[in-house]
């Protein structure tokens, strides 16, 4: 049975993406994952793991997405099992002048816990992509 703790869990998790990416700081945005979460950038890349995801967001938050401001939102919660659920997630990031400089859609795999003082969600697959544009 899931609760509303649960949901309110899963969603703390791309709400400290986007504080981390507000922050700059590449280690908070990717606490969140697993450590050995398999994720998909929206070039197809595979970085390795949580570190991985580390490394290629501190980039970014070094060069082309510097001062940038992550907009998540979560579309869909569908749990498989009590402690297991797809999440759909729209995110668009914002320049400086709250210029849309590019929007993403992600599908990612969340398992919930123990972490030792309770329940806690981590994201154990992301799969990012560019949305298709509308013809």
């Amino acid at each position: 049975m899931t609760t509303h703790d649960d949901d309110s869990g899963i969603r703390a998790l791309w709400a400290g993406m986007a504080r981390g990416w507000a922050a700059g700081d590449a280690v908070l945005f990717a606490a969140g994952f697993a450590e050995d979460c398999d994720f998909t950038t929206v070039r197809g890349e595979k970085p390795p793991g949580r570190a991985g995801i580390e490394a290629g967001h501190d980039r970014l938050f070094r060069t082309s997405y510097a001062a940038t401001l992550l907009d998540a939102r979560i579309r869909a919660i569908r749990y498989l099992r009590p402690d297991v659920a797809t999440v759909e997630a729209e995110s668009t990031i914002l320049g400086a002048d709250e210029a849309v400089l590019a929007t993403t859609h992600a599908l990612a795999v969340v398992e919930r816990t123990d972490g030792g003082d309770g329940p806690v969600w981590r994201i154990i697959a992301f799969h990012n992509m560019v949305p298709a544009a509308a013809r």
